[in-house]
């Protein structure tokens, strides 16, 4: 047989090969360290939330993905740990006020990596919303919340651990909008807001 995998002779597959192949394929490390993160409220309602495997059947749809919130909110919702693993994966949370934060992958995924993702998107929000990280003033920040996102992490893999680099970027970037668009931008956000605050009352 070819070291592809394929006997020449007959033409077959040698199913061994590739089991043998995709396996090691599997266990290669990978800079995706992030499956996604989601902020929701202390009812456990959907605020923000980002997911970055499309592959995973888990998080196809926005019923998969809410289906998984909640049950990231049931089982932390009086956790007094900061780490949970729920199914295959691991996932780390933190909680403020009216606020659950969570960064979640693989169940093999270094704990560690993924504390570092959420203390940087925490305490980048933090310094944005001036240490008040409500509710109430994540929607009337929205637009710079979600750069913080993407300035954290950008297809699974962590950009920037350091929340000071974080927040300088995003300031940069919110003075480089022009004025006609950044109003387009925060009437956008403030009809969400609303929408969220009707839809909740």
């Amino acid at each position: 047989a070819l070291s592809s995998g394929i006997n020449a002779e007959y033409g077959t597959i040698n199913t061994n090969y590739f089991i043998q192949t995709n396996l090691r394929m599997s266990l290669l490390p990978s800079l995706c360290t992030v499956k996604g993160l989601c902020i929701l409220d202390n009812d456990g309602k959907r605020i923000i939330s980002k997911y970055y495997d499309t592959t995973d059947d888990t998080f196809t749809t926005v019923k998969d993905q809410k289906v998984f919130e909640g049950k990231l909110f049931k089982a932390t919702e009086k956790s007094a740990s900061e780490i949970v693993s729920i199914n295959n994966y691991t996932a780390v949370f933190r909680s403020n006020v009216d606020l659950f934060f969570y960064v979640f992958g693989d169940s093999r995924e270094n704990e560690l990596m993924l504390l570092a993702v959420l203390n940087s998107l925490y305490d980048a929000i933090s310094m944005i919303l001036r240490k008040n990280v409500e509710k109430r003033a994540i929607f009337d920040h929205m637009d710079s919340i979600l750069l913080i996102c993407d300035e954290v992490v950008d297809g699974g893999i962590l950009l920037e651990s350091d929340p000071n680099s974080v927040v300088n970027r995003v300031h940069v970037k919110n003075e480089d909008i022009p004025l006609s668009e950044q109003s387009v931008s925060q009437v956008s956000y403030d009809l969400l807001k609303s929408f969220n605050w009707l839809s909740q009352s």
